[in-house]
């Protein structure tokens, strides 16, 4: 049985601030005696996303080889922290903000135990890798959290691993219209260029 609690929304959206936190605070969190959640799975869903997307077939054969290559680069990584409640898809639109001003966490499908460096890909992607947040915003949610991941070693391969799961993410949706179409072609070339900069769009 699921019991759902309605969120009446206010009149702004939540900040970055708010975003680092609220992890902050949820890694911070013992669980209860006896609850067994499941490790987080960068590679869950992309086998299935690359057999059945409308793609050109050379980019199947690409994304493929990178999912190859991505599983070897995080068999290597070292992570620096216990591993803890994650939420999964820590994004700031997984966020709301309730009449009474207090920001909500929602979305807890991809909910799992282990490290927190997960839920911090996002938004360090986000805006070393993407640009899509501004220097202050981000600045603020490294503030609130108390650790920016860029200065984490591992950062690249968890950027990587992020990038190539927000590509097969839209390429399930390319033939609902030509702007995301258009994105997945962004997207797919930038991986091919792994250096090269991201004019990706926020979809």
């Amino acid at each position: 049985m699921t019991f759902w609690h309605l969120i009446v929304e206010g009149d702004r959206k939540a900040t970055y601030g708010e975003l680092g936190s609220i992890l902050r605070d949820l890694h911070s969190m013992t669980l209860p005696a006896g609850l067994e959640l499941p490790s987080f799975d960068p590679f869950d869903k992309q086998e299935l996303r690359i057999s059945r997307a409308a793609i050109p077939e050379d980019d199947r054969v690409f994304l493929r080889k990178r999912w190859r290559e991505l599983r070897d680069q995080f068999a290597e990584l070292s992570f620096e922290t216990p591993r803890g409640p994650v939420h999964g898809d820590a994004h700031v639109q997984n966020l709301m903000v309730n009449h009474r001003n207090e920001a909500v966490l929602i979305d807890f499908e991809a909910f799992c135990f282990d490290h927190p460096e997960w839920d911090l890909m996002v938004t360090a992607t986000e805006h070393h890798s993407l640009g899509w947040q501004t220097d202050e915003q981000y600045a603020d949610f490294v503030r609130a959290y108390g650790r920016d991941l860029y200065d984490w070693p591992g950062y690249d391969t968890l950027r990587r691993l992020q990038e190539f799961g927000m590509t097969t993410w839209l390429m399930q949706n390319v033939q609902e219209d030509q702007e995301t179409a258009d994105e997945y072609r962004r997207r797919i070339d930038a991986l091919r260029h792994d250096d090269a900069p991201r004019d990706w769009r926020p979809r």
